[in-house]
């Protein structure tokens, strides 16, 4: 068992402006019904509350009957956040300045410590405000770990993050929507389970 949860990360919004971002996106969803207005007890994390689905979540979803689980709603996050997929192994990690891609795991999918090695940390420093900087394996060159992308897109790195709990598949179309109300921001989905 366990609880299944998509996130739209927003990988372009600033500090500054991820509340009035985020705020602008829920006024959307609520507008279209996708979800409610009202807060309550139906997500995990945060404070516990978030917007349950609306009578119109199938915009999001297509055309499907909702789900019965107690963790079945929106929960927005804003400020510097390491969004991840919750469970499992990341096979790879790609530089965003060499575009190669460091092998994380082996062929039986074995962590393999010494790839992990320049990455030791940098979540963390980022996540505290530092730049989390990462020295690339194979090109040698800086850059902060929030700018890497990592394989099935278990990690990003970004101030303002939509996570949907307990609902069913998020179509590409709603998505990209919500990319476009974002002003045409750069996002990307996280699903995992906790």
């Amino acid at each position: 068992m366990g609880d299944y949860f998509q996130t739209i990360v927003d990988l372009d919004a600033t500090e500054r402006e991820a509340q009035e971002c985020g705020a602008r996106v829920l006024d959307w969803l609520i507008a279209e019904g996708i979800v409610a207005a009202e807060r309550t007890d139906c997500v995990l994390g945060g404070d516990g509350y978030g917007h349950p689905p609306g009578p119109h979540f199938t915009k999001a979803v297509g055309d499907l009957d909702p789900v019965d689980l107690w963790s079945n709603g929106l929960h927005i996050q804003t400020g510097r956040t390491v969004f991840d997929s919750g469970q499992g192994d990341v096979g790879a990690a790609t530089c965003p300045l060499c575009r190669t891609g460091i092998r994380l795991v082996d062929e039986v999918w074995e962590p393999i410590e010494s790839a992990w090695d320049p990455f030791e940390g940098r979540f963390h420093d980022w996540a505290e405000g530092g730049e989390g900087i990462v020295h690339c394996p194979s090109c040698a060159q800086p850059s902060g770990i929030d700018r890497w992308s990592w394989e099935d897109d278990a990690y990003a790195c970004g101030h303002l993050g939509f996570t949907f709990w307990g609902w069913a598949e998020l179509t590409s179309a709603f998505t990209r929507e919500v990319g476009r109300r974002l002003g045409g921001h750069r996002t990307v989905l996280l699903a995992g389970k906790l």
